[in-house]
């Protein structure tokens, strides 16, 4: 925030003009209302004893932990039909959708928000800025710039295997990214 006085301005008329800093979200689409909105449908989760991964509609979204983690990897059993699995303590989500399993970082590209997965729409969706994602990570609209990261992943059995060291983003490890995957 910055304030201005006669002799910032030359000697003109002392004033206290107040205007804000540069925000990263200009133009962002979330104005009063929908704040307020948002606020009000959060606060009625908390109040139902809701977890945060999951919408009022009490989606099946399943929170999972790594059965085996060494070092930077972490493995989780294969996904039996298409589904969203949330691992908090790794900061990860384990979808299976179309054949594949993608292991995603749980945060929004934009700004790191927790990601949440909408079974009504089938995507992932920002609560934050309204970011949407198609189920394998692809960015479909809002104010992220690319699609979801993704971890490099092997199958080893019948367990995927995620090396939370190597984060693939769309744009700058095109390739990378494009076969992050492993088919089932």
């Amino acid at each position: 925030m910055t304030v201005s006085s006669a002799s910032d301005t030359g000697g003109a008329p002392a004033t206290r003009g107040v205007s804000a800093a540069p925000d990263s979200c200009a133009g962002c689409a979330l104005d009063r209302r929908g704040f307020v909105q948002r606020l009000a449908v959060a606060a009625l989760a908390a109040g139902a004893g809701r977890d945060d991964e999951a919408s009022l509609a009490g989606l099946p979204v399943r929170l999972i932990a790594a059965v085996a983690r060494n070092g930077a990897s972490a493995t989780y059993p294969l996904p039996s039909s298409d589904s969203v699995n949330i691992d908090r303590s790794n900061d990860a989500i384990v979808a299976r959708a179309g054949g594949r399993v993608f292991v995603f970082a749980r945060t929004c590209p934009h700004q790191n928000t927790a990601l949440k997965w909408d079974d009504g729409d089938r995507r992932f969706r920002c609560p934050k800025h309204g970011s949407t994602y198609a189920p394998d990570g692809v960015f479909i609209e809002g104010r992220a710039t690319r699609s979801m990261d993704r971890f490099a992943v092997h199958r080893d059995g019948n367990t995927v295997v995620a090396n939370l060291d190597l984060l693939y983003q769309q744009d700058t490890d095109a390739a990378q990214w494009a076969s992050a995957f492993i088919t089932v």
